[in-house]
């Protein structure tokens, strides 16, 4: 199993994010927020250096016309874009993963990703063919990535093409 390794384009919370509310401010730092999901209440701690941003968007009441989550900001350290509450994001958050998989060449270089239930970001034209021929026909469960029997049948249609796939964990 390969660690996911994120590269900070946002999309998660982008999506995800329209779902994290804040349902009330104790401090300059401190919400407590709401899962519109699960329903989940949660305390969040934001980081000093968006502490400012933050609290001007709630209180200005922008914050419910952002897209995405109130809580991601441009990365002033680099490209892409930083969770301003990361230490103490949601459980929704923890467990996300844009990304289930990383499939490998016969090079052992990795050629493609699958995202979402079931689908695949390949640059590889074998890859994409092998995946829509064969792999998106089977039976999908409700969640692919976690299915063994689905993942077992994956592996065993990938290897004999010479490909490898790693689940990320």
């Amino acid at each position: 199993m390969i660690t996911f390794l994120c590269d900070h384009c946002g999309k998660c919370c982008t999506s995800l994010g329209a779902y994290i509310r804040i349902e009330r401010q104790l401090s300059e730092q401190d919400y407590y927020c709401k899962n519109g999901i699960t329903g989940e209440i949660f305390p969040v701690h934001v980081a000093p250096e968006f502490a400012g941003e933050i609290d001007e968007d709630f209180t200005s009441g922008t914050a419910g016309s952002r897209q995405g989550c109130i809580f991601l900001r441009r990365n002033p350290a680099g490209p892409g874009f930083v969770c301003a509450i990361y230490p103490t994001r949601p459980r929704l958050c923890r467990e996300f993963r844009c990304y289930h998989m990383v499939i490998f060449n016969a090079r052992s270089e990795p050629v493609g990703r699958m995202v979402g239930r079931a689908d695949i970001q390949t640059a590889d034209p074998v890859l994409a063919r092998i995946w829509n021929d064969e792999v998106k026909p089977l039976p999908s469960p409700a969640t692919p990535c976690c299915d063994p029997a689905w993942l077992e049948r994956v592996r065993a249609i990938l290897t004999a093409h010479g490909y490898r796939e790693e689940p990320v964990g």
